[in-house]
């Protein structure tokens, strides 16, 4: 097979899990837990390393920002042989209960952007794996994190979030919008292969708070809950490599 035009990457250098951060950076922040880490490549806003935790034999790989790139690092990485696919990022929440730091273990995605529509009817659902779910949640329950699960919502347009998309949610019971899940899980469905998406909160849009506040991307208190997203994450993807 040829080597992956975007990734960069070819059959025999990813393993069968793998980590999907937005953030290039976050590669790297995940990578501090692994050992034997390998850059495989950096290519746009994709880097892709592998490395190992515990015994699992781990991919880490960048989306960037949204659907389409997520869609095409999902398409791309199933290639080369990944089969399960955990999204480990930010979300902002659309119930008043969920706290900046929070944890949020998604179920489903709303398809409130346009990526998937190009692959199936909007009816059609972006459901997370039930195992992933349950990883996820075991991780996070087993390290006390307060913690959400349930549907969120994908979305395109982060600066067209009116007041009226976020009643609309929120009174729905969607739990927060983030901007990759939709496009992740109804992938992973449609190919056979499992996936499943751990986000922190980082601002509340029912509250009218969201990350950009103050100058820097993120408040402190969500910077220091990334990390812990990551080891939650971790810990969900040992938990498969074992079954």
């Amino acid at each position: 097979m040829a080597t992956q035009p975007h990734l960069q990457v070819d059959a025999g250098d990813v393993t069968s899990i793998a980590l999907l951060p937005g953030d290039p950076g976050r590669v790297r922040r995940i990578a501090e837990h692994l050992d034997d880490v390998e850059t495989v490549a950096e290519n746009r806003e994709y880097t892709v390393v592998t490395g190992r935790y515990g015994d699992a034999e781990l991919t880490v790989c960048s989306t960037g920002i949204g659907s389409p790139s997520a869609a095409i690092a999902v398409e791309e990485l199933a290639r080369v042989g990944v089969e399960t696919f955990l999204r480990v990022g930010t979300t902002g929440a659309l119930q008043a209960d969920v706290e900046i730091g929070d944890m949020v273990v998604a179920t489903a995605a709303a398809k409130d952007e346009g990526t998937t529509e190009r692959y199936e009817p909007t009816a059609y659902p972006a459901v997370a794996d039930f195992e992933a779910v349950a990883a996820l949640r075991e991780a996070a329950t087993a390290n006390d994190e307060a913690l959400h699960v349930g549907p969120v919502a994908t979305d395109d347009a982060f600066y067209a979030e009116t007041e009226a998309y976020v009643e609309s949610w929120s009174e729905a019971g969607i739990l927060a919008v983030e901007m990759e899940a939709a496009a992740i899980l109804t992938l992973a469905r449609r190919k056979g292969l499992a996936a499943g998406a751990i986000c922190t909160v980082d601002g509340n849009l029912v509250r009218g708070t969201q990350k950009g506040a103050g100058g820097e991307e993120l408040p402190p208190k969500a910077r220091d809950n990334v990390g812990r997203a990551i080891g939650l994450a971790l810990d969900a993807a040992a938990t498969l490599a074992e079954s």
